[in-house]
């Protein structure tokens, strides 16, 4: 079937507050002469639509313009363009306030027009905002021209009434820390021309207020304080009206947990190379419980030495210290929506870390006593004293050995006071002067110069031992001999 050239394309019923004259009533009795615009098929679609605005702006202006409603020409276009449309039949005797149609190729318009065919024509409907009114217009299925609507009692212009403002109200989230932001969103809010919110305490002290416009109906705020709040909004409309559905959230702002610190030792006085414990089970969380501590160390300087993260009860951490010196320990809690606790002064201590400075010593071992080169088991006690911790100390000692053979081998005593020099974590020298007796009858007692070198087996601060090489050897002025008075010993050293 051929299609139809010409479509009937009325646009507009326009519902006004002031009235028009029209000297004559025009009858309008059938459909398809003269139309305003020409379109494609006999129902016309959204794209079809937008085409028809798109061909026939200009001409659309001039009729605009001619009938005096120069100002909803923008408006129109717009709903023309959004392919909104509903359908509507108009009665036999329904008239309008004016319609468009094309004479020769020229724009012309009719006032006072009376749809005065033999049915009902089905059209579809196009409302209309301009400021607080609403006009609405019709689109003739069968025809192309362009009309504003009325009703034969009604004026040229109805105005719809303005429909009451329903206000929405969401927030996101409902639940935050201190500082964390909140959205606040009224965006699902009908027929307002403003909106607003009142934010108040749990108590019902006010807190702040925001102003909304439909074109930003978002906004993002901070509470720096803990406890619950309530937003209360309202919304109105172009006529002042103020909503009536109830419209109100709440948010809770968590309380951040409470820290507390206990530490093992204070003052940590001989605490090198032992554990010191750093303990947070004492913190605590009003409103919700504690997930984690963060534990740091901190030299004199302040700079961060080590570090733990304890995500399991007990919230603790064992730290051994190597070094003296002063020190701070430094621990954050976090509850179970990560909130850190906000006492952190509470949660910090400084502390002095001293080393154990005077230690007992026992040593044992082989010795060869120069002659035959005699073998003797020999063993010692004595006392250290670190003068400069891990690089000097002060050792006295004593003891004796035994003949591994008989005569003329005795048993001799020694007595030694040596300093001990600390190479390194695990080295040491040993210098210094001691007494021995004689190991045979035929030989002389005296005076000793000792020298040593050692290496540590293990070293816990607390205790060490190590396996060491010595030589004793005859002082000048003690008239023996180094060829017969000279010893050579291999032995074992627990300082404790």
């Amino acid at each position: 079937m051929r299609s139809r050239k010409l479509l009937c394309f009325l646009v507009a019923i326009l519902i006004v507050g002031a009235g028009v004259s029209f000297a004559q009533t025009h009858k309008w009795t059938r459909v398809g002469a003269n139309t305003f615009a020409q379109v494609k098929g006999n129902i016309p679609t959204a794209e079809v639509m937008k085409a028809v605005a798109k061909k026939y702006a200009g001409d659309i202006k001039m009729g605009f313009d001619q009938v005096g409603m120069g100002p909803l020409y923008l408006p129109f276009m717009d709903q023309l363009n959004s392919g909104t449309f509903t359908d509507k039949t108009v009665a036999v005797g329904d008239r309008f306030a004016w319609m468009l149609f094309r004479v020769g190729g020229k724009v012309k318009a009719w006032e006072d027009v009376e749809w005065a065919g033999k049915k009902p024509l089905e059209v579809f409907a196009i409302t209309v905002k301009q400021d607080t009114k609403f006009y609405e217009f019709v689109i003739p299925k069968p025809c192309g021209n362009i009309a504003l609507a009325r009703t034969w009692e009604e004026a040229p212009k109805i105005v719809i009434p303005i429909p009451p403002a329903t206000c929405d109200l969401k927030i996101s989230p409902a639940k935050v820390n201190v500082n964390d932001p909140v959205t606040i969103d009224m965006s699902g809010t009908q027929n307002a021309q403003s909106m607003s919110i009142d934010v108040l305490s749990a108590a019902g002290t006010p807190f702040t207020t925001h102003a909304f416009t439909p074109a930003a109906p978002r906004w993002q705020m901070k509470f720096d304080k803990p406890g619950e709040y309530v937003i209360r909004a309202k919304a109105v409309n172009p006529e002042g009206k103020v909503s009536e559905n109830p419209c109100e959230a709440k948010v809770y702002v968590n309380n951040p947990p409470v820290c507390k610190l206990w530490t093992s030792c204070l003052p940590c006085e001989d605490y090198v190379g032992r554990p010191i414990v750093f303990d947070a089970n004492g913190s605590t969380d009003a409103d919700g419980t504690i997930t984690k501590a963060s534990f740091q160390l901190l030299d004199a300087s302040g700079a961060v030495i080590d570090s733990f993260m304890d995500t399991e009860k007990p919230f603790t951490w064992e730290k051994v210290i190597t070094k003296p010196g002063r020190y701070s320990a430094n621990v954050v809690v976090f509850d179970d929506m990560g909130a850190p606790c906000a006492n952190t002064d509470a949660c910090s201590s400084t502390f002095d870390v001293t080393q154990k400075r005077f230690f007992f010593l026992a040593e044992v071992g082989g010795l060869l006593a120069k002659g035959t080169y005699t073998g003797y088991l020999f063993g010692r006690l004595g006392m250290m004293w670190g003068l400069v911790p891990d690089v000097m100390d002060v050792i006295i000692r004593a003891g004796g050995a035994l003949p591994l053979y008989g005569d003329p081998w005795k048993s001799f005593l020694m007595a030694d006071a040596l300093l001990n020099f600390h190479l390194g974590p695990a080295v040491y020298i040993d210098a210094g002067l001691g007494y021995t007796s004689k190991e045979q009858t035929t030989r002389m007692n005296g005076i000793d110069v000792i020298g040593a070198f050692g290496v540590n087996i293990f070293n816990n601060y607390r205790s060490a031992g190590s396996i060491f090489a010595e030589i004793r050897m005859p002082a000048i002025t003690s008239g023996r001999s180094f060829d017969l008075h000279h010893k050579l010993l291999l032995g074992f050293r627990y300082i404790f």
